[in-house]
């Protein structure tokens, strides 16, 4: 496990990719890279008979690096960081931040690649990745990349505290149909890290975080509520719903937190779900009310004093 800290002071918990691996997914690449080498080269030498012998030789060296240095990079490029050698071995090429690469760290570690695997059948890579204490090659060392494991055995999950009491509900009404998955992960880590960031680092982050979800949802977050109560507001919101969807929920609501149960004819008929600020709330322990004996006749909820 290897610990990188982003721009904004975060650790990431990120493995680094081993030699074997990373020369496995080398060697399919090769292989992959070789093979439309071949067969581009047959096909340009099958059109260009005609050509005299510099340009020849000049489109065999424009081919070479178009195939084999060319198309490399743009499929790490597009595909940020996955060729297909590293999506079959599970490994992915990140920043040191932790971030996607881009155009010009594909290019570096391209042109660097050419010499330290191609012209040396990758034994100057071999030996940069032995000597590295994350597994670095010379690419990765001057484009300021990593390779990474994506495929690892999943941990316990970490704790999102809930909100304070009296944010429950109150965002029942948001759309959050347009959230995507990747800012749902970043909130969810953000609550689970709060407490050990940096207090001014942590207040910029829930305020970036909290005008990105705003921003996704369409309604601006409240002025008078923190943006990290905010955003636990807003996540356990979702779980809300997402519980609701899965346990068939509605008919029995769930009231907020430190108010009774609530049961299917007090403030709504039967069989119809309660008010959203309502079903929104935490779930509660629902305690079915006492069965009247048979010689005591219907209840009423009426205690007498003692």
């Amino acid at each position: 496990m290897s610990e990188l800290v982003t721009g904004e002071a975060v650790a990431l918990e990120l493995r680094p990719a081993k030699l074997p691996s990373r020369a496995l997914a080398v060697v399919i690449d090769l292989v992959v890279a070789f093979t439309v080498y071949i067969v581009v080269t047959m096909g340009i030498v099958a059109s260009t008979a005609s050509l005299d012998d510099a340009a020849a030789a000049a489109v065999a060296v424009a081919t070479f690096v178009l195939v084999l240095v060319g198309v490399p990079i743009a499929v790490e490029t597009l595909s940020h960081g996955r060729s297909l050698g590293k999506l079959a071995c599970g490994l992915r090429v990140v920043r040191d931040d932790g971030g996607p690469i881009r155009f010009r760290h594909a290019l570096v570690r391209g042109a660097v690649g050419v010499v330290e695997i191609l012209m040396t059948f990758g034994v100057v890579a071999i030996i940069a990745s032995l000597v590295s204490e994350r597994g670095r090659r010379l690419g990765d060392v001057f484009a300021g990349t990593l390779v990474v494991r994506e495929r690892v055995p999943a941990g316990p999950a970490r704790f999102v505290p809930p909100p304070p009491p009296w944010l429950v509900g109150r965002f029942a009404g948001l759309d959050l149909s347009g959230v995507p998955d990747g800012l749902w992960l970043a909130v969810r880590s953000y609550l689970t890290r709060m407490g050990q960031l940096d207090p001014q680092v942590g207040w910029a982050m829930a305020q970036r975080l909290a005008g990105d979800l705003a921003a996704c949802t369409g309604a601006p977050a409240p002025r008078d509520v923190p943006p990290a109560a905010y955003l636990a507001a807003v996540v356990h919101e979702r779980q809300s719903r997402d519980a609701r969807r899965a346990f068939g929920g509605g008919v029995v609501g769930v009231a907020p937190v430190g108010a009774g149960p609530v049961y299917p004819g007090a403030g709504a008929p039967v069989g119809q779900p309660v008010g959203p600020a309502v079903a929104a709330a935490p779930p509660t322990l629902d305690v079915a009310p006492a069965r009247p004996r048979e010689d005591e006749g219907p209840g009423t909820g009426f205690v007498p004093p003692a």
